[in-house]
Protein backbone atom coordinates (compact mmCIF):
# COMPACT_ATOMS: atom_id res chain seq x y z
CA UNK A 1 0.00 0.00 0.00
CA UNK A 2 3.21 2.55 0.37
CA UNK A 3 3.72 1.92 -3.77
CA UNK A 4 1.53 5.26 -5.21
CA UNK A 5 3.26 7.44 -7.29
CA UNK A 6 3.71 10.68 -6.76
CA UNK A 7 0.93 11.67 -9.03
CA UNK A 8 -1.49 9.64 -6.96
CA UNK A 9 -0.27 10.75 -3.81
CA UNK A 10 -0.79 15.04 -4.82
CA UNK A 11 -3.92 13.76 -5.95
CA UNK A 12 -4.70 12.40 -3.04
CA UNK A 13 -3.90 15.44 -0.96
CA UNK A 14 -5.56 17.91 -2.83
CA UNK A 15 -8.83 15.98 -2.50
CA UNK A 16 -8.31 15.33 0.97
CA UNK A 17 -8.17 19.26 1.00
CA UNK A 18 -10.96 20.01 -1.12
CA UNK A 19 -12.81 17.36 1.12
CA UNK A 20 -11.88 18.90 4.27
CA UNK A 21 -13.59 22.51 3.02
CA UNK A 22 -16.26 21.14 1.53
CA UNK A 23 -16.65 19.24 5.30
CA UNK A 24 -16.40 22.21 7.26
CA UNK A 25 -19.34 24.27 5.09
CA UNK A 26 -21.59 21.43 5.36
CA UNK A 27 -20.74 20.91 8.78
CA UNK A 28 -21.41 25.10 9.54
CA UNK A 29 -24.30 25.03 7.13
CA UNK A 30 -26.51 21.90 8.27
CA UNK A 31 -25.45 21.17 11.82
CA UNK A 32 -23.28 18.25 11.03
CA UNK A 33 -19.78 16.78 11.32
CA UNK A 34 -19.66 16.38 8.19
CA UNK A 35 -19.36 12.68 8.03
CA UNK A 36 -21.68 12.27 5.27
CA UNK A 37 -19.31 13.95 2.88
CA UNK A 38 -16.57 12.84 4.60
CA UNK A 39 -16.89 8.94 4.25
CA UNK A 40 -17.76 8.85 0.41
CA UNK A 41 -14.36 10.97 0.11
CA UNK A 42 -12.22 8.82 2.06
CA UNK A 43 -13.94 5.36 0.57
CA UNK A 44 -12.70 6.40 -2.73
CA UNK A 45 -9.32 7.41 -1.24
CA UNK A 46 -8.82 4.24 1.08
CA UNK A 47 -9.77 2.73 -2.64
CA UNK A 48 -7.04 3.67 -4.21
CA UNK A 49 -4.54 3.24 -1.54
CA UNK A 50 -5.45 -0.39 -1.89
CA UNK A 51 -6.94 -0.99 1.84
CA UNK A 52 -9.12 -4.20 1.63
CA UNK A 53 -12.73 -4.06 1.51
CA UNK A 54 -13.31 -6.34 4.54
CA UNK A 55 -12.48 -3.34 6.64
CA UNK A 56 -12.83 -0.01 4.55
CA UNK A 57 -15.71 1.07 5.48
CA UNK A 58 -14.69 0.83 9.17
CA UNK A 59 -11.76 2.64 8.40
CA UNK A 60 -13.61 5.89 7.05
CA UNK A 61 -16.03 5.88 9.89
CA UNK A 62 -13.38 5.89 12.12
CA UNK A 63 -11.60 8.44 10.71
CA UNK A 64 -14.66 10.67 9.89
CA UNK A 65 -15.42 10.41 13.50
CA UNK A 66 -11.99 11.88 14.68
CA UNK A 67 -12.14 14.26 12.02
CA UNK A 68 -16.01 15.70 13.17
CA UNK A 69 -14.81 15.62 16.96
CA UNK A 70 -12.72 19.76 15.76
CA UNK A 71 -15.00 20.38 13.38
CA UNK A 72 -18.04 19.92 15.44
CA UNK A 73 -16.81 22.03 18.22
CA UNK A 74 -16.37 24.87 15.90
CA UNK A 75 -19.77 24.29 14.05
CA UNK A 76 -22.06 24.15 17.57
CA UNK A 77 -19.66 27.03 19.22
CA UNK A 78 -21.22 29.25 15.99
CA UNK A 79 -24.75 28.13 16.12
CA UNK A 80 -24.72 28.84 20.36
CA UNK A 81 -23.66 32.26 19.53
CA UNK A 82 -26.31 32.62 17.48
CA UNK A 83 -28.82 31.60 20.40
CA UNK A 84 -30.70 29.30 18.42
CA UNK A 85 -29.74 25.86 20.12
CA UNK A 86 -32.31 24.20 22.42
CA UNK A 87 -30.21 23.39 25.44
CA UNK A 88 -32.56 21.01 27.03
CA UNK A 89 -32.74 18.29 24.57
CA UNK A 90 -28.96 18.62 23.71
CA UNK A 91 -28.42 18.04 27.88
CA UNK A 92 -31.05 15.58 27.57
CA UNK A 93 -29.71 13.34 24.62
CA UNK A 94 -26.23 13.62 25.64
CA UNK A 95 -25.76 10.25 28.04
CA UNK A 96 -28.23 7.99 25.34
CA UNK A 97 -26.28 9.35 22.95
CA UNK A 98 -23.33 7.94 24.20
CA UNK A 99 -24.81 4.92 25.08
CA UNK A 100 -25.57 4.20 21.39
CA UNK A 101 -22.36 5.62 19.82
CA UNK A 102 -20.64 3.02 22.11
CA UNK A 103 -22.99 0.12 20.96
CA UNK A 104 -22.50 1.02 17.28
CA UNK A 105 -18.96 1.18 18.00
CA UNK A 106 -18.91 -2.73 19.28
CA UNK A 107 -20.64 -3.59 16.14
CA UNK A 108 -17.41 -3.06 13.71
CA UNK A 109 -15.34 -5.34 15.64
CA UNK A 110 -17.83 -8.47 14.01
CA UNK A 111 -20.08 -6.87 11.56
CA UNK A 112 -19.55 -6.61 7.84
CA UNK A 113 -18.78 -3.57 6.09
CA UNK A 114 -22.11 -4.28 3.48
CA UNK A 115 -23.61 -3.67 6.55
CA UNK A 116 -22.58 -0.06 7.41
CA UNK A 117 -22.78 1.03 3.43
CA UNK A 118 -26.72 -0.04 3.67
CA UNK A 119 -27.00 1.48 7.22
CA UNK A 120 -25.48 5.20 5.87
CA UNK A 121 -27.08 4.57 2.68
CA UNK A 122 -31.04 4.20 3.90
CA UNK A 123 -30.53 6.82 6.83
CA UNK A 124 -29.73 9.39 4.07
CA UNK A 125 -32.21 8.43 1.54
CA UNK A 126 -34.69 8.95 4.26
CA UNK A 127 -33.70 11.94 5.81
CA UNK A 128 -33.02 13.52 1.90
CA UNK A 129 -36.68 12.44 1.02
CA UNK A 130 -38.16 14.39 4.26
CA UNK A 131 -36.82 17.36 3.35
CA UNK A 132 -37.25 17.71 0.00
CA UNK A 133 -41.04 16.45 -0.52
CA UNK A 134 -42.63 16.52 2.68
CA UNK A 135 -41.35 19.60 4.63
CA UNK A 136 -43.41 20.69 7.37
CA UNK A 137 -46.34 19.10 6.07
CA UNK A 138 -45.82 15.28 7.46
CA UNK A 139 -45.08 15.44 11.72
CA UNK A 140 -45.85 13.71 14.87
CA UNK A 141 -46.90 16.34 17.24
CA UNK A 142 -46.74 19.79 17.86
CA UNK A 143 -44.50 19.44 20.73
CA UNK A 144 -41.60 17.38 21.68
CA UNK A 145 -42.55 14.28 23.89
CA UNK A 146 -41.88 13.28 27.35
CA UNK A 147 -37.78 12.68 28.58
CA UNK A 148 -37.80 8.35 28.20
CA UNK A 149 -39.40 9.19 24.76
CA UNK A 150 -36.53 11.79 24.41
CA UNK A 151 -33.90 9.39 25.66
CA UNK A 152 -34.77 6.35 23.50
CA UNK A 153 -34.43 8.53 20.56
CA UNK A 154 -30.62 10.01 21.43
CA UNK A 155 -30.10 6.32 21.88
CA UNK A 156 -31.01 5.72 18.42
CA UNK A 157 -29.43 8.54 17.04
CA UNK A 158 -25.98 7.76 18.61
CA UNK A 159 -26.38 3.90 17.23
CA UNK A 160 -26.38 5.20 13.87
CA UNK A 161 -23.98 7.99 14.16
CA UNK A 162 -21.89 5.16 15.16
CA UNK A 163 -22.43 3.02 12.34
CA UNK A 164 -22.65 5.82 9.79
CA UNK A 165 -19.74 7.59 10.62
CA UNK A 166 -21.61 10.76 11.14
CA UNK A 167 -22.03 13.47 14.01
CA UNK A 168 -25.47 12.92 14.19
CA UNK A 169 -26.97 16.03 12.59
CA UNK A 170 -29.35 14.89 10.16
CA UNK A 171 -30.73 12.48 12.15
CA UNK A 172 -31.58 14.81 15.14
CA UNK A 173 -32.38 17.93 12.67
CA UNK A 174 -35.14 15.37 10.95
CA UNK A 175 -36.72 13.91 14.08
CA UNK A 176 -36.58 17.70 15.59
CA UNK A 177 -38.89 18.94 12.50
CA UNK A 178 -41.11 16.09 13.03
CA UNK A 179 -41.99 18.04 16.10
CA UNK A 180 -42.46 21.02 14.49
CA UNK A 181 -38.97 22.84 15.91
CA UNK A 182 -38.09 25.50 13.30
CA UNK A 183 -35.02 24.16 10.79
CA UNK A 184 -32.42 26.70 11.89
CA UNK A 185 -33.16 25.76 15.80
CA UNK A 186 -33.10 21.67 14.97
CA UNK A 187 -29.67 22.62 13.17
CA UNK A 188 -28.55 24.72 15.71
CA UNK A 189 -29.28 21.93 18.49
CA UNK A 190 -28.08 19.06 16.31
CA UNK A 191 -24.97 20.51 15.97
CA UNK A 192 -24.20 19.71 19.79
CA UNK A 193 -24.46 16.47 19.94
CA UNK A 194 -21.37 15.97 17.34
CA UNK A 195 -19.11 16.79 19.99
CA UNK A 196 -20.36 13.69 22.15
CA UNK A 197 -21.06 11.76 19.58
CA UNK A 198 -17.91 11.87 17.41
CA UNK A 199 -15.40 11.46 21.12
CA UNK A 200 -17.28 8.58 22.07
CA UNK A 201 -17.10 6.99 18.90
CA UNK A 202 -13.31 7.72 17.50
CA UNK A 203 -12.43 5.80 20.69
CA UNK A 204 -14.65 2.94 20.11
CA UNK A 205 -13.34 2.77 16.21
CA UNK A 206 -9.49 2.91 17.66
CA UNK A 207 -10.45 0.35 20.11
CA UNK A 208 -12.44 -1.94 17.34
CA UNK A 209 -10.04 -1.90 14.95
CA UNK A 210 -6.73 -3.04 17.30
CA UNK A 211 -7.28 -6.75 16.01
CA UNK A 212 -7.06 -6.03 12.36
CA UNK A 213 -4.55 -3.68 12.12
CA UNK A 214 -2.31 -6.41 9.80
CA UNK A 215 -5.19 -5.24 7.25
CA UNK A 216 -4.95 -1.30 8.12
CA UNK A 217 -2.69 1.31 6.34
CA UNK A 218 0.97 2.89 7.86
CA UNK A 219 -0.11 4.92 10.34
CA UNK A 220 -3.62 3.81 11.85
CA UNK A 221 -4.70 3.56 15.48
CA UNK A 222 -7.38 1.22 15.02
CA UNK A 223 -10.25 2.33 12.46
CA UNK A 224 -8.75 5.32 13.04
CA UNK A 225 -6.44 7.01 10.17
CA UNK A 226 -4.03 9.42 11.55
CA UNK A 227 -2.82 10.51 8.56
CA UNK A 228 -6.70 11.29 7.48
CA UNK A 229 -6.93 12.98 10.54
CA UNK A 230 -4.41 15.43 10.34
CA UNK A 231 -4.64 16.68 6.97
CA UNK A 232 -8.23 17.02 6.74
CA UNK A 233 -9.51 18.31 10.53
CA UNK A 234 -7.59 21.45 10.76
CA UNK A 235 -9.50 22.65 7.20
CA UNK A 236 -13.14 21.64 7.70
CA UNK A 237 -12.32 22.83 11.36
CA UNK A 238 -12.00 26.69 10.08
CA UNK A 239 -14.34 26.51 7.10
CA UNK A 240 -17.60 25.46 9.56
CA UNK A 241 -17.71 29.07 10.92
CA UNK A 242 -18.76 30.28 7.23
CA UNK A 243 -20.88 27.20 6.59
CA UNK A 244 -23.31 28.29 9.55
CA UNK A 245 -22.81 32.32 8.77
CA UNK A 246 -24.49 30.91 5.58
CA UNK A 247 -27.23 29.08 7.52
CA UNK A 248 -28.37 31.77 9.26
CA UNK A 249 -28.51 33.99 6.46
CA UNK A 250 -30.83 31.39 4.28
CA UNK A 251 -34.44 31.29 4.68
CA UNK A 252 -35.79 27.35 6.02
CA UNK A 253 -37.28 26.24 2.49
CA UNK A 254 -33.86 26.67 0.77
CA UNK A 255 -31.99 25.12 3.47
CA UNK A 256 -33.88 22.38 3.52
CA UNK A 257 -34.02 21.84 -0.41
CA UNK A 258 -30.09 22.48 -0.59
CA UNK A 259 -30.12 19.67 2.86
CA UNK A 260 -31.66 17.03 0.69
CA UNK A 261 -30.09 17.16 -2.41
CA UNK A 262 -26.93 17.09 -0.45
CA UNK A 263 -28.08 13.79 1.55
CA UNK A 264 -29.58 12.18 -1.80
CA UNK A 265 -25.96 12.36 -3.40
CA UNK A 266 -24.20 11.29 -0.78
CA UNK A 267 -26.27 8.32 -0.46
CA UNK A 268 -26.07 7.63 -4.32
CA UNK A 269 -22.79 7.72 -4.19
CA UNK A 270 -21.89 5.00 -1.00
CA UNK A 271 -24.29 2.75 -3.65
CA UNK A 272 -22.33 2.92 -6.18
CA UNK A 273 -19.15 2.52 -4.37
CA UNK A 274 -20.80 -0.92 -2.64
CA UNK A 275 -21.56 -2.11 -5.88
CA UNK A 276 -18.64 -1.85 -7.98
Amino acid sequence: MLDVPVGELVVLVLAIAGGGVVTGILAGAFGIGGGAVLVPVLFEIFRLIGVDDEVRMQLCIGTSLAIIVPTAFRSYKTHKSKGMALQDVVKLWTVPVVIGVVIGSALAVVAPGELFKTVFAVIQTTIAIKMLFLGDRVFIAEELPGATTMRIYGGVIGLLSAMMGVGGGAMAAMLLTLYKRPIHNAVATSAGLGVPIAVTGTLGYMLAGIPHMGDLPPLSVGFVSVIGFVLMAPISTYTAKFGALIAHRTSRRHLEVAFGVFLILTAARILYSAIT
